[in-house]
């Protein structure tokens, strides 16, 4: 017969899948870190800040959603029903995930692990109103860059860096997004038909603007700006 030692890992594990199992599932809004920001009819978004070493209750995604890391990170994931896996993050890196599924998250690093979540209310009814004409692509910009990540259930994620006095050229939005900033921004918005006016966010906060604007963005700050955009 084999010594105890050889079993121990396995059992371990056994014990392990065995407490989350039957651990109590909560909802999204009840997790203590995660801290709701706004909600309308498309989105939800939660700013999540989880300490280093600590762990989220385990709590039901509902809905599919993407997250935005404010800054490199390491977690491990564990999914109900999975196995655990790790993963590590940069700052910025925005990634789409499908719902539904329960799950907590445990930061493994000495730093704080801090995201902005949207949750896509709509789902599957944003994609045949919104149709794009590019989902992925890089476009050198005067000073800056703008980076079209992804297109999932309708929404258009982008990674827009603006070097100091850099521009992005005159664009409209058809639908509302939601703006994270990576960096403090400090931006001006030049709206045709209106006066000019600023945009200043501190880095890890996030904003919904409302549809229909036609306008120019400057980065008038000291430094460079970093956002990533969720275009509905």
């Amino acid at each position: 017969m084999k010594p105890l030692r050889f079993f121990l890992p396995t059992l371990l594990l056994a014990v392990a899948a065995a407490a989350q199992a039957t651990a109590p599932l909560i909802e999204i809004t009840a997790e203590p870190n995660h801290h709701l920001l706004f909600e309308n009819p498309y989105a939800r978004a939660f700013k999540i800040d989880l300490a280093p070493h600590a762990a989220m209750v385990v709590h039901h995604h509902r809905y599919d959603y993407i997250f935005v890391v404010l800054a490199a990170s390491k977690i491990e994931n564990d999914i109900v029903g999975k196995a655990p896996f790790l993963r590590t993050f940069q700052d910025g890196e925005t990634v789409f995930v499908p719902g539904p599924f329960a799950h907590t998250a445990k930061n493994l690093t000495d730093f704080p692990f801090q995201v902005i979540a949207v949750e896509l209310l709509q789902g599957d009814k944003l994609k045949p109103s919104r149709k794009w004409d590019e989902e992925r692509g890089l476009h050198i910009l005067n000073g800056g860059t703008q980076d079209v990540l992804f297109v999932k259930d309708g929404v258009r994620a982008t990674d827009l860096q603006l070097n100091p006095g850099g521009v992005v050229p005159k664009h409209h939005h058809d639908g509302p997004h939601v703006l994270v900033a990576i960096t403090d921004l400090h931006l001006r918005t030049d709206v045709e038909g209106k006066a000019p006016s600023q945009v200043e966010l501190k880095a890890g906060e996030a904003a919904w603007i409302k549809a229909g604007a036609t306008h120019t963005v400057t980065n008038i700050g000291s430094q460079k700006a970093r956002r990533i955009t969720l275009e509905f």
